[in-house]
């Protein structure tokens, strides 16, 4: 049995981003490690609050089978049935510390224990490459530092306008002015004459844009030969998706914000999702993951890993990808790691070990993550032992 006597979290913050981070401790003094993913945007606060609530249904629990705590919590924590980003974001780190924990007991990487290995190597797409641009060809042009340091997939945000000299500010109510719009437009156009034929470009357009925008850059987007176009609607507007099923050639994805097998049938359901996203650290954790996954299969879908937090998360995204058989390229940020007051989590980060856009799966117990403890213990927000126990 592996008794888990304590639990810590951590809400780091540095560098733009605030990963949570989860530590869980059995009585023979293995240590998982789990991320929540709200490392952007608002709810890491929320998060670490969230996951201490929980610690009471942790302590005590026998991680030898992740899947029964999960299950203790879920189906008596109330708010986990239709609940949301944060309750979620919680759970998914738990479990992930669980698997982490289970695999290192047995001295095998967390995909072992659910008998796959699809792949060595992971290729991986960059995204955030196009933020320091506002104009047309100056955003497009900034991919030509990703394809020269080995990267044959990008993805980017041609709807994204400045907001303090950073071009990630996403569309206000639902429309753009015919500036903007016009300057979507030149900006997918060029990066397809900068990047040549043989790049894979990925649009996020986050769910921006009313649908008679939407309608007009779409058309657009089918001269472009794209991999995907991510949430061209709101994540909650599952009619419209059903109803613009099939009217694009583009492959559409979406997911990064839906939570659980449940909310992700529904998503299937439509007719309208080629490529389901699930994030390991908010739709549930690990076997959440794989079942959304081997669901996707039976629709015929393929998935693509979210990932957008810190490297933990990374190395937790590469066990299910490696796990998963139809899984797609990894999402990886590049350069977030450049900003001086980025906080690196890991001893091993698996983005240090990309090589020509790949990189290779790690054989290491757990989720294969050296966290550096000395690194996250000044962001300690709770302790199980000294605030509950």
């Amino acid at each position: 049995m592996q008794i888990i006597q304590n639990m810590k979290v951590f809400d780091v913050r540095g560098g733009g981003m605030h990963p949570v981070i989860v530590e869980l401790t059995t009585k023979d003094g293995i240590v998982g490690y789990g991320e929540a993913a709200v490392a952007y945007g608002h709810g890491a606060k929320a998060a670490a609050g969230m996951l201490a609530d929980l610690a009471p249904s942790v302590i005590g629990a026998d991680a030898t089978y992740p899947r029964s705590v999960w299950h203790e919590i879920y189906d008596n924590s109330f708010w986990t049935k239709g609940g949301g980003a944060i309750v979620f974001a919680a759970l998914s780190a738990i479990d992930q510390a669980l698997w982490d924990i289970k695999g290192k007991s047995l001295g095998v990487p967390v995909y072992e224990l659910f008998g796959a290995k699809f792949s060595s190597e992971i290729e991986v797409y960059a995204n955030g490459w196009s933020a320091s641009h506002n104009d047309v060809e100056g955003w497009a042009r900034s991919a030509e530092r990703p394809i020269a340091d080995g990267y044959r997939l990008l993805k980017c945000y041609p709807l994204a306008h400045e907001v303090n000299g950073v071009s990630l500010r996403h569309v206000q109510r639902r429309q753009l002015s015919d500036e903007a719009f016009q300057r979507a437009i030149g900006r997918v156009r060029m990066l397809r004459n900068v990047v040549g034929p043989d790049i894979g470009i990925m649009l996020d357009l986050s769910g921006g844009l009313n649908n008679d925008q939407l309608i007009r850059f779409m058309d657009v987007c089918e001269e472009l030969d794209l991999i995907w176009v991510e949430e061209p609607f709101d994540p909650f507007d599952l009619k419209n998706m059903k109803v613009q099923a099939g009217r694009w050639s583009v492959p559409i994805a979406a997911g990064e914000r839906v939570y659980t097998r449940h909310g992700f049938r529904n998503l299937l359901d439509t007719g309208g999702v080629d490529i389901v996203m699930p994030d390991v650290g908010n739709c549930g954790g690990i076997f959440e993951f794989v079942q959304i996954a081997a669901m996707a299969e039976s629709y015929n879908a393929r998935v693509s890993a979210h990932n957008c937090a810190s490297s933990l998360l990374t190395a937790a995204s590469i066990q299910v990808a490696t796990a998963s058989s139809m899984a797609m390229p990894l999402e990886i940020y590049p350069y977030f790691s450049e900003n001086n007051s980025y906080v690196q989590v890991l001893n091993n980060a698996p983005e240090e070990s990309i090589r020509d856009g790949k990189l290779t799966v790690s054989k290491s117990p757990g989720l294969g993550a050296d966290v550096d403890s000395s690194v996250i213990s000044e962001f300690l927000t709770f302790d199980f032992r000294r605030d509950l126990g």
